[in-house]
């Protein structure tokens, strides 16, 4: 905008063992139409060529490369921040191509004129599927553009931006969580009174998890980590009652009405997913749209036995290090 002057933006990103994404991701940044003035990539002790693939990209940008072995990735994102220069900071993370307007989108929030500028503007992102499995989790897991209410959205470190200043004044990622570092940062900033804003176009691309081992362990890590955090007790309690105490009492029963209402609620359940793949009907073979479908089921089932396996342990661990007296909000501030 005439008159105004551009902020200056750093790009920080954490990585282990990204080798066979990194050149990708590298192509996606230089397609930018928009360029940070800086990027800054910590590796948190990579055993794969990661370092040597960084190294190799050939860049007119300010290109730091921080190696921190052990770091997990608040670890990293904190200590990327301390380098950063930019009074914005964009985030995302290896693995994921960018949209070549995607750091514009992300970032024209900050020029506007007006005094409500917003502190935090969220990105969006999408999958990047390659076979049936992983269009089916798609489905299963992301939401549409559509379905995001822009008053809650908690962004993804994927795919946000956020002043540098906020950093600066002791918001930090989480280095004692492993797993939903992210979240618990959004709320941190939440909590703070930040202003958030969501940009529905900045968006970046990634592959979905490519087997049901990950799938499991994934969710099960995010569970873990929403242990650890205290975060979400109802919606895991809730779980628990489903299939740990509904499900095995109507079985017992074999009470024609209670099978009736899992049925309802059991198809209640895969519905936003089944209408994700709808949507996505036109550009499917008749046999993969049916395969996907009959997996998004196993998909709901298989993440939600993830998460209650993982829950707990996440639980037990904060007890041990915390005990019964600390809060959930003063944990989270360490």
């Amino acid at each position: 905008m005439a008159g105004s002057e551009p902020p200056t933006i750093s790009l920080i990103l954490t990585v282990k063992d990204e080798a066979a994404t990194l050149p990708a991701f590298f192509e996606s940044l230089d397609h930018q139409t928009l360029q940070p003035k800086e990027v800054i990539l910590v590796d948190g002790g990579s055993s794969d060529e990661t370092l040597d693939v960084a190294r190799a990209w050939k860049t007119n940008l300010p290109f730091i490369i921080v190696s921190e072995p052990g770091a997990n990735i608040s670890r990293g994102r904190n200590i990327a921040l301390q380098r950063a220069t930019g009074s914005i900071v964009a985030v995302t993370d290896a693995g994921t191509r960018l949209r070549p307007d995607w750091l514009a989108e992300l970032t024209q929030p900050f020029l506007r004129r007006e005094n409500l500028q917003p502190d935090v503007v969220a990105g969006f992102f999408e999958a990047d599927p390659h076979n049936t499995f992983e269009l089916a989790l798609a489905a299963t897991t992301l939401p549409d553009v559509d379905e995001v209410n822009p008053e809650k959205f908690l962004p993804s470190s994927r795919s946000v931006a956020f002043r540098r200043s906020l950093f600066e004044v002791g918001i930090e990622y989480p280095e004692w969580l492993d797993y939903c570092e992210d979240l618990v940062f959004d709320l941190k900033l939440k909590r703070a009174g930040a202003r958030f804003e969501f940009a529905p176009g900045a968006i970046v691309d990634f592959a979905p998890r490519p087997s049901a081992r990950s799938h499991w362990a994934q969710y099960y890590r995010y569970a873990r980590g929403d242990g650890k955090a205290g975060l979400f007790p109802r919606r895991h309690a809730a779980r628990y009652m489903s299939y740990v105490v509904v499900l095995p009492w109507a079985i017992k029963r074999r009470d024609r009405v209670a099978f009736f209402v899992l049925a309802i609620g059991g198809a209640w359940y895969i519905a936003s997913p089944v209408r994700r793949l709808i949507r996505r009907r036109a550009s499917m073979p008749n046999a993969e749209f049916v395969r996907a479908l009959a997996i998004i089921p196993c998909l709901r089932i298989l993440g939600d036995v993830a998460k209650m396996a993982g829950y707990p342990v996440g639980l037990l661990w904060r007890l041990r290090r915390y005990g019964l007296r600390r809060n959930w909000s003063s944990i989270q501030d360490r």
